[in-house]
Parts: structure tokens; sequence; C-alpha cells
């Protein structure tokens, strides 16, 4: 008795991938499957399947009967459809075997592109931390032009001045109740977004707004630390005009909370 020689059959995931194989295999137009052809070529290799012992699923069979169905449809008259078009029985088997081919095919890209990048290494980052948080001085001759932190003073302690003789001479020797509180950084972020609204405005005017010596020396350290930032700059038209302030970066002031 002659002995056949065994023959190791490609494994396919599912009856789609088996089709599309038999397609690209007789180089068939998916379009135009010859139905008899294909149905013929499929049993075959199940039935090689089975006389080798493997487990065949049961979802092979199923399209099995489904391309026995088709041949079978496809020797009787065409349906016709409500549009008064017939119909090819194929269709819904065309359908989903491009839908799979699709799928396929990206599964395909995914995994190339997977085995790319895994060949990819990145170099953390070594930039001293020196370096990274390094800013570049703020030129305070720019920001102040021909003016000078003492003409600032001045007006400063003017204002303060004028703040002590607000005050009740009998009243003004009691002692505080309590302590006021003033933040710095909340008080750049008050002058900041007061900034942001006026554009352009007196210094004089900003300190006399505050409500007390505290508040007035916290806004001119306030106005001091916002022009060592950059953000706004002072300038004065002629010598004995107010000093006015205004936002040098507008598009800045929005993280001056952030100091």
């Amino acid at each position: 008795m002659s002995m056949g020689i065994p023959v190791k059959l490609q494994v396919f995931e599912g009856p789609l991938d088996l089709l599309l194989h038999l397609i690209d295999k007789n180089k068939i137009d998916i379009y135009d499957i010859p139905i008899v052809e294909i149905t013929n070529q499929y049993l075959a290799y199940i039935r090689e399947m089975q006389r080798q012992d493997l487990n065949v699923m049961s979802e092979f069979m199923v399209m099995a009967a489904t391309l026995i169905d088709i041949k079978c449809r496809m020797l009787l008259p065409r349906e016709v459809n409500e549009e008064g078009e017939e119909e090819d029985p194929r269709d819904e088997l065309v359908q989903r075997l491009l839908e799979y081919k699709t799928y396929k095919y990206m599964s395909y890209e995914l995994r190339d592109r997977m085995a790319q990048a895994s060949r990819s290494v990145y170099r953390p980052s070594s930039m001293p931390k020196e370096v990274l948080s390094y800013r570049p001085e703020v030129n305070v001759k720019e920001l102040v032009g021909d003016m000078n932190l003492d003409q600032l003073r001045r007006i400063f302690e003017n204002v303060m001045k004028r703040q002590e003789e607000k005050l009740d001479p009998i009243r003004s020797k009691f002692g505080r109740i309590e302590k006021e509180e003033v933040s710095l950084p909340d008080k750049m972020t008050y002058v900041g977004e007061y900034a942001r609204k006026k554009k352009k405005f007196s210094f004089r005017d900003l300190l006399e707004k505050q409500c007390s010596k505290t508040q007035i020396v916290v806004t001119f350290l306030a106005v001091l630390e916002l022009m060592k930032t950059g953000l706004i700059r002072i300038s004065q038209e002629h010598i004995f005009d107010d000093i006015k302030i205004e936002v040098r970066a507008y598009e800045q002031t929005e993280s001056v909370g952030s100091h």
C-alpha cells in the first residue's frame, strides 16, 4: 500500500481568511467570484483538514454550508429587489470579505509599526537643571527708561506721608486690634490684573487707591517685582509729570498669579 506524502496545511484564522487565500491564489476578481470553483476548493481543503485529524472549527463548516447555499442560488433565476434590480447571491459574502480584508491589512500595518517602534531608543534629557531654569536677565534701564528708582521712591514717600495725614491724631494712638496680613504674591496678582485692564495708568493713583500704609508698601514692592520680571515698564513724558505704568508684554499678564 503506497503511503501519501504528508502535506503541512497553512493555518488560517477563520473561514474568511481561507476564502481570501483561495481568491488570491486563483487570481480571482473578488467582485466576480466563480462560486462553483471556490466552493469545490474550499470543501477539498476542509476535507484535508479532517484527514489530518486537525480540529475543524464549526465556523469553517458554517461557511461551507453558506457556499453551497450560494452555489445553489446561482443556478436559480435571480431574485429582484424593490428597485427592480437583480440581486447577486454573492453580494453579502463579497462585503464580508472586503471588510475582513481591510481589517487584516490594518493589523499588518500596526504590527509593522510596533516592530519599528521596538527598535527606537530615546535618550533621556541630560540638560543640567541650572541651564533649564536659566532666564535671561531683564534690562532694568530699558524698563525704567530715562527715569530712575529714586523718583519712584520719592512718589512712594509722598503718598505715605499723605496717608499719615489722613489719620485721626487721637485714634491713631490706639493700638491695632488685629494685624493686617498682606501677601506680596496676591498683591502682584492684583497689580497684574489692574494693568491688564487699564493698559496704562498712573503710579501715584495706584498707590493712593490703597487703604492703608501696609497696602501701599506691598503695592510698591509688587510694582518693583513686576518691573523686574519684565511684565510692566514705567515712563514719564515730561520731568514733572506723573509716572505712568504700562503693560510691556500683554500676553504674559495671564501668568502674573504664578509669581
